[in-house]
């Protein structure tokens, strides 16, 4: 007498991943998860406005729930592995439906963060790889101190070329996060069109703000408004 294997919560999992709407609906969640930290992110870099003291109280805020904090990465480091994997799958996806390329390809519907998607994701990972060696591991200059989190900012950013790298990651960031956040509501089926216009212009001024608070930290440093 032949076994009949009976569905488990894993089988459903991976059913659901391999369809195009359990990829769409990983790629949205795990955005939003990673949306979440960068407007932590955010309002954690911009006390650096406020000195030295309220800074470094921060971080070492953080570090006293090792812990927590450890999780927290480990969680943000699934969300961007699930989110690139999704994103890769879901290209090749659209790739293999449509092998031959239009002859003529017409843009005019399509944002240039849109059509930017794909190879400034990449772009920002390689900011993000680095961002951690530098600040996180301290492993790019040997004038960082741990715990000095806000004389380890100025000295980074008082480099030309590493502010410049910032800015135009985030500037990149910002383009992918306005498509992101637009596409998030679409792929989940929450978008309704008689709001798309207006979710679509929020998207964009989200982008946008977290794009400029980002980039007037290094600016600021370069400006000697933050300075040792």
């Amino acid at each position: 007498m032949s076994s009949i294997a009976l569905p488990t919560p894993l089988s459903h999992a991976y059913r659901f991943w391999q369809t195009t709407v359990g990829k769409k609906a990983i790629m949205a969640t795990t955005g939003v998860v990673l949306f979440g930290f960068v407007l932590g992110h955010l309002v954690g870099n911009l006390q650096a406005f406020e000195g030295r003291a309220k800074l470094d109280a921060y971080g070492a805020l953080l570090r006293s729930f090792p812990l927590e904090l450890y999780a927290v990465r480990l969680v943000l480091l699934l969300c961007v592995t699930l989110h690139i994997v999704t994103t890769v799958q879901l290209a090749l996806l659209k790739s293999r439906a449509r092998p031959v390329g239009y002859v003529k390809k017409n843009n005019a519907a399509a944002s240039y963060a849109s059509r930017t998607m794909y190879w400034s994701g990449p772009i920002v990972l390689a900011f993000i790889i680095y961002h951690l060696a530098q600040f996180t591991f301290l492993y790019t200059d040997p004038r960082y101190v741990e715990g000095r989190i806000y004389d380890n900012l100025v000295l980074g950013f008082q480099n030309y070329w590493i502010s410049g790298f910032y800015i135009v990651s985030m500037i990149l960031l910002g383009m992918h996060l306005s498509h992101g956040i637009w596409s998030m509501f679409q792929s989940v089926g929450i978008l309704s069109p008689a709001y798309a216009p207006l979710m679509k212009r929020t998207a964009q001024v989200l982008a946008i703000v977290i794009t400029v608070g980002f980039i007037s930290i290094p600016v600021a440093v370069l400006a000697g408004v933050i300075h040792l």
